[in-house]
């Protein structure tokens, strides 16, 4: 019997660590310059919460959704760890239903689980979600990663290039991508050289 994608991750989430660790991914942070105290700021695929957290941490009001309540029962105790409040609900990322105009912010970190057909969904509810004027920080891997091995899916159409961001985003104000290789340390599942792909858009007013 084949094992499904939440039961994947119900496993993974399980182990006593955690598996991505608990420090913000390295590009969220370096953008909390953009971040604002007070804003509404969603968390995509937030899993064990540490994304989350850390926009909590900066003040934000946070909603983190992800479909493992065994990574959602991990991002409860670091945010209580870090004495953080952090709205944890369980979702179906790909078939939540975004409410409109929602968030200043929206935060997707590594969320190439999905397909193609899936992503347009995702994307889709970003656009739809995002408050005008609402800020998008997007990390994910680049094609060459099937080479490094170093993290993510092993599935060439999930990853991202520049001209699918651009392409996905258009209708944007404002497109700001950077594509890089450099040395990622997130837990024991995101370790070593890795092609990356950095996104800062912000959505038109």
């Amino acid at each position: 019997m084949t094992e499904t994608e939440l039961e994947r991750w119900q496993k993974r989430f399980s182990a006593p660590d955690y598996i991505f660790g608990t420090a913000p991914n390295a590009f969220l942070k370096s953008k909390v310059g953009l971040l604002r105290k007070g804003q509404t700021a969603l968390a995509i695929a937030d899993g064990e919460g540490r994304n989350g957290v850390f926009l909590a941490e900066q003040g934000l009001d946070v909603l983190s959704i992800d479909f493992s309540t065994a990574g959602q029962a991990k991002a409860r105790a670091l945010a209580a760890a870090r004495g953080v409040h952090m709205r944890v609900e369980l979702a179906d990322v790909i078939d939540w239903a975004y409410p409109p105009a929602a968030f200043d912010v929206v935060a997707a970190v590594f969320i190439q689980f999905a397909d193609p057909a899936q992503r347009e969904k995702i994307f889709a509810g970003i656009k739809r979600t995002l408050k005008p004027g609402g800020l998008l920080l997007m990390q994910g891997y680049r094609p060459k990663q099937l080479e490094y091995k170093t993290g993510g899916p092993p599935f060439l159409d999930h990853l991202y290039t520049r001209e699918l961001l651009e392409r996905a985003f258009d209708d944007f104000a404002s497109i700001d991508i950077v594509e890089h290789d450099s040395v990622i340390a997130e837990g024991t599942h995101h370790v070593g050289m890795s092609a990356l792909i950095d996104l800062v858009a912000r959505k038109s007013i």
